[in-house]
């Protein structure tokens, strides 16, 4: 039985190692091979996180619909630092401006979440449910491997509040 909350804090470790990693980094093919998966796995999770966790949330927690409505503004500013990444030449100052801009975001986004989400979630979710939503977690990682078929684009955190109160 996997907790979906234990699946996502897996992930979070995953990021953080993923940008210690890209820190060691000294060649642009190097940089490349460590962002790329780094950015295409936080892409997904963000997608995974409001297809299966924040619908949940947006309607049980404390403050579900505030914790919601920020963490999609922070997966949109996440996809945007990744999406103009990939105008610019790896390792120029551009490059790493915008890879910098993901990972501040996304630090940001993974201690609101880890502090006062995921918190909330646990508090309104009981194990059963927790576990249902693991599995489809998972579901969802190997129907979407490589991000196939999803979009990654952005979404008006109030609209998706509305839609999944």
């Amino acid at each position: 039985m996997d907790d979906i909350t234990a699946l996502i804090l897996d992930d979070h470790a995953a990021f953080r190692r993923g940008f210690a990693r890209l820190d060691d980094a000294r060649d642009p093919a190097e940089m490349l091979a460590i962002w790329e998966a780094l950015a295409l796995h936080l892409d997904i999770h963000a997608e995974a996180e409001e297809a299966i966790l924040y619908p949940h949330l947006v309607r049980h927690g404390d403050d579900g619909e505030e914790e919601t409505e920020d963490a999609i503004g922070d997966h949109n500013k996440i996809r945007d630092a990744i999406a103009e990444s990939k105008g610019h030449e790896v390792g120029s100052d551009a490059w790493w401006a915008a890879v910098w801009r993901a990972r501040r975001e996304n630090s940001e986004h993974l201690a609101e979440e880890e502090d006062e989400a995921l918190p909330d979630f646990r508090r309104h979710a009981d194990v059963e449910l927790r576990a249902e939503l693991g599995a489809r977690w998972l579901k969802f990682y190997g129907e979407h491997k490589n991000g196939r078929n999803l979009p990654f684009l952005d979404k008006d955190p109030e609209k998706y509040v509305q839609e999944h109160r």
